[in-house]
Parts: structure tokens; sequence; C-alpha cells
């Protein structure tokens, strides 16, 4: 019985594989596996340890890099004072000065100079993966998180302005120095009803600690990849092209709508550059300085769209740049992937 039972065990084994294999198959995606071709390293190391992996080399075109825009104008701005062109007595006309000296005439088309830093930015494939995850009652529940991986570098000068003897500003180059980005992802979905009104769905980047590990296993193995909060702790210090710093982040979102089929990610913190403006009454006479002042951040505009549906999403589907025909829904002209915006 003992021989009988050792010759039929390599035909046992063989089935016993094949019937984990088809159970795999019928339930679906585990924890931690990615919702198409899989990349996960095998789980070679413990809890909390670190495989030692060599980094690994990105086939061409798997990263795209947005070059950043340099606009020697967000250096400079004109404003009026409407804090002192709002009060009472100051607009009136001098006998023996020019009515110029005024301090009413002199809180008119003030210039205002700032310096101006950017930082390099390059992302994957906007992807998808299976993480269990803590509801409010405590018990796990397997949920799809989004998730851009992303990396910036801090290579570019920064804008710095500097008034000339005629009164004009003369915007010069700058050394870059360590900049902090604080990250700030809005997935924003484009979509319109039948009346051609917009359909607002907007997702903030939540942070998941346990959804980390798992992304970083499959996209960066050998590399530190960080959340949102920890991406903000620390200033991201200067590199050139042969002392590369780069620093690796990433980005999730939970309960995306998946009948969405048109959205684009807004990613703020990459630059300093900001517009303001005091919209005509906003501020009067006793009000709090900067009352009514409205503040707009320049933006960088990352668009996607995903021609599926809400019954199977993945990873697959999604595609970067504009749908053909849908331009107008981002904003943009056919054919653009991503644009600098105020808002």
């Amino acid at each position: 019985m003992q021989a009988a039972s050792n010759n039929c065990s390599p035909l046992w084994r063989t089935l016993s594989a094949a019937a984990i294999v088809i159970a795999a198959l019928i339930s679906g995606p585990a924890s931690g596996q990615a919702v198409g071709p899989s990349a996960l390293e095998p789980a070679t190391t413990g809890p909390g340890v670190t495989p030692k992996v060599e980094p690994r080399e990105f086939a061409p075109g798997v990263e795209t890099f947005i070059p950043v825009e340099i606009n020697p104008e967000e250096a400079t701005a004109v404003h009026d004072l409407v804090e002192i062109r709002a009060q009472r007595g100051l607009n009136w006309k001098p006998k023996l000065v020019p009515q110029s000296r005024t301090l009413y005439r002199q809180a008119e088309q003030v210039r205002f100079r700032r310096d101006v830093w950017n930082l390099d930015f390059g992302f994957k494939p906007l992807r998808m993966i299976f993480v269990d995850l803590p509801t409010r009652t405590g018990e796990m529940r397997r949920t799809l998180v989004w998730y851009l991986v992303y990396r910036v570098d801090n290579r570019s000068d920064a804008l710095s302005p500097s008034e000339e003897q005629d009164g004009y500003f003369s915007v010069a180059p700058q050394p870059a120095q360590p900049r902090r980005f604080l990250p700030h992802f809005v997935l924003e979905g484009q979509d319109v009803d039948d009346a051609g009104n917009k359909l607002y769905r907007a997702y903030l980047d939540r942070v998941i600690p346990a959804a980390v590990e798992p992304i970083r296993r499959r996209e960066l193995p050998g590399r530190r990849l960080l959340t949102s909060t920890q991406m903000a702790e620390q200033p991201i210090p200067v590199g050139s092209e042969d002392d590369e710093q780069t620093v690796w982040g990433v980005a999730t979102w939970t309960d995306i709508d998946p009948e969405m089929d048109f959205f684009s990610v807004f990613v703020r913190g990459l630059t300093n550059a900001y517009r303001w403006r005091d919209p005509q009454g906003a501020y009067t006479a006793g009000d709090a300085p900067g009352t009514g002042r409205r503040f707009v951040r320049k933006t960088l505009q990352l668009n996607f769209w995903r021609p599926g549906d809400q019954f199977l999403e993945h990873e697959s589907e999604v595609r970067y740049g504009v749908a053909p025909g849908k331009a107008s829904l981002y904003g943009v002209k056919p054919g653009v992937a991503h644009k600098w915006v105020y808002r």
C-alpha cells in the first residue's frame, strides 16, 4: 500500500496544483493583486522587511515626463491696493504737487514681484489594485484602489525679478534650492449629462498605508515609495543629470464612480506660481485686509479617458490623453494630454 501511494503521489500533486489554480481564478483578485497583468514580486521577505532588489529600469515609453513651464510673467504682477483706494478722503487734487504723488494714485497699478520655482514631474500609467481595507465596523473589505505612481525632481532654476534703473523689471534665473512638494491630487470627472451639464465628481487623494507596499513591489522594486504625507515631510533635494535625487510618490483613490468615462488628475504643489484678483466691490473700508481677494494656483492637468463600463473595471482600459472628439469636455484643444491651468 505504501509503494502504491508513493507511485501515485506525482499525479496527485499535479491534480492538487491544478485545483488551486482553478479555485484562484474563480475567486477573483486577492488583496494586493493588480487589476491587470500581474507584476508583483514573490513573497520572499517577512513583514516590514524591504527586499534587497536592484531598482528596475523602465522600458522606453513607460514613464511620461512633463516639461517645466518657464514663464517670466509669473514673477511679477500688477494690482491696485484696494485696502488704500477704498478709504474715504484720499482721492483729492493737491495744488503744489502733481496728483500722481498722492497716496490714492500711488496705490494704483502697483507692481508686485516674487521668486518663482518649479519642480520636474513624471508619472507611470494610472493603474488599479485590490487591497483589503478596514471598514468603520472594523471588518476587512476587498477594495479597488486607483493609483498614480509619480516622480519629482528638483533640477530647474528659479526665476527672480529685479527692478532696473529705468523702472522696468528684469527676470534672471537663480540656482535651484531644496523645495518642499506639498502634494495635492484631485481626480475629477469631466462627463456631462444629456443636457450638456457637467456631472461633478471629484476625489481627493487618500492616504492608504496598506496599499503602498503592494504598489511598491509591483511598480518600484528596490526603491522607496512615499505617500502624500510622507512626501511633504522633507524638502526635495537639488539634483542633476549626473546626480539624480529623484523622489517617488503615489497618489491613491477609492470609491471611484465606475460609470465615469472622461476624467482629469489635477496636481498642485509643483510650483509656487499663483494669481490673485480683487472683485469689484468685494472690499469696503473697514474690512480686514485681503477681504474678498481670490487666489488661484498654477496646477498641472493630466487628462485620461476610459472606454469601459461599470461592470468590469480594468486598468488596461485607462488611456492617457483626451478621447477623440471630446477635447471640449476637458477645456483643451484636440490632442492635448496635459495642460498648466490656474484653479
